[in-house]
C-alpha cells in the first residue's frame, strides 16, 4: 500500500525530524563561544609573568586573546594557581619561545579564563583571535567592565585621548588603547595613515599597510569611509616625534558608539 504524504507515519517522521533540527541547531546558537579543539590538560603549578603560566608536565602555556595591565598577574594567581585547566586553540604549535598559545578553561567551565579577566577590568582585548564569534565575546567581556569602570577601567587614563600625542608617546612600547576622531585618511605609497591631528609629524596616526586593506573591504568598511569617524584604536605603541599604532588585524579598530569592533560584526 503507498502512503500518501499525509498519512499518519510520514507526519510523526517529519516531527521528530523538525523537533531534532530545532534542536540540534537551538544547541549551536546557544553553545558557549572559544570552544575551539582540546589541545590538551594540565594543572597550573606557576604563574611565569603577567600573559603565561607553567603547567604540572612543564608545558608553558601563553593566553592568547589578551593583552596583560599591572593587575593581570595577580589576578592570573587568585584565578590558576593550583588549578586544573584545559586548552582549547585552533593550533598548538609552540612561539619562539617555546610557549604554546591556548584559551584555558578552569575545571569544567565553558568560560575562558581570558574572558574572567576581560570581565574584571584585569586584561585588555589583544584582537588576536580570529573566530568571529569568540572575537565578539571576548570584546563584550571587555566593554562590560569598561562600562561599570572595573578593574583598569576605573582609572581615568587607562583610555588615551587621541588629542595628547605627547600622553600616548609616553607609553611607546606598550600596548595601549586610543579615542578620537579621524581627521584625514591619506595614503602614502603603500600606508594609509588615519591621522588624528592636524600636524601630521606629531599628531597621533594609526597606520594600515596596503595588505591590510581586503580584510578591512571584507569586513565592510573602507578605509576612507572612517574619515571624521570617532573610532577606537588599540594596539603598541611607536614612533619618535609623534606617537603610531600600526593595525595588523582589523579587530584593533572600533567604531565609537558600536558594540563590536569593526570585522567581528555577524
Amino acid at each position: 500500500m503507498t502512503r500518501n504524504a499525509t498519512s499518519p507515519g510520514l507526519v510523526t517522521q517529519r516531527l521528530r525530524f523538525i523537533v531534532a533540527f530545532v534542536l540540534a541547531a537551538g544547541h549551536t546558537a546557544f553553545a558557549a563561544p572559544c570552544q575551539f579543539e582540546t589541545q590538551g590538560e594540565g594543572r597550573v603549578v606557576g604563574i611565569v609573568d603577567a600573559r603565561s603560566v607553567r603547567l604540572d608536565d612543564g608545558r608553558e602555556v601563553r593566553l592568547t586573546g589578551i593583552e596583560p595591565t599591572a593587575s593581570t598577574r595577580q589576578a592570573l594567581t587568585s584565578l590558576l594557581a593550583g588549578r586544573d585547566v584545559t586548552l582549547r586553540g585552533t593550533d598548538d604549535t609552540p612561539d619562539r619561545y617555546g610557549r604554546q598559545g591556548a584559551l584555558l578553561f578552569i575545571g569544567e567551565s565553558d568560560t575562558s579564563v581570558q574572558a574572567m579577566l576581560l570581565a574584571q577590568g584585569d586584561a585588555l582585548v589583544s584582537a588576536e583571535i580570529a573566530d568571529k564569534e569568540c572575537a565578539t565575546a571576548l570584546m563584550s567581556s571587555e566593554t562590560e567592565a569598561r562600562r561599570q569602570k572595573k578593574g583598569n577601567w576605573a582609572d581615568p587614563s587607562a583610555i588615551k585621548n587621541a588629542e595628547s600625542p605627547d600622553d600616548i608617546l609616553a607609553g611607546k612600547g606598550r600596548f595601549v588603547v586610543v579615542e578620537g576622531k579621524v581627521l584625514s585618511v591619506r595614503q602614502a605609497g603603500a600606508m594609509t595613515y588615519l591621522n588624528f591631528g592636524r600636524n601630521w609629524t606629531h599628531g597621533f596616526a594609526a597606520t594600515i599597510s596596503k595588505r591590510m586593506v581586503p580584510a578591512f573591504e571584507s569586513a565592510g568598511t573602507t578605509l576612507k569611509s572612517l574619515e571624521n569617524r570617532y573610532i577606537r584604536v588599540r594596539g603598541w605603541v611607536e614612533g619618535t616625534t609623534g606617537p603610531r599604532i600600526d593595525v595588523l588585524r582589523v579587530g584593533q579598530v572600533e567604531l565609537l558608539g558600536a558594540s563590536e569592533p569593526i570585522g567581528v560584526r555577524p
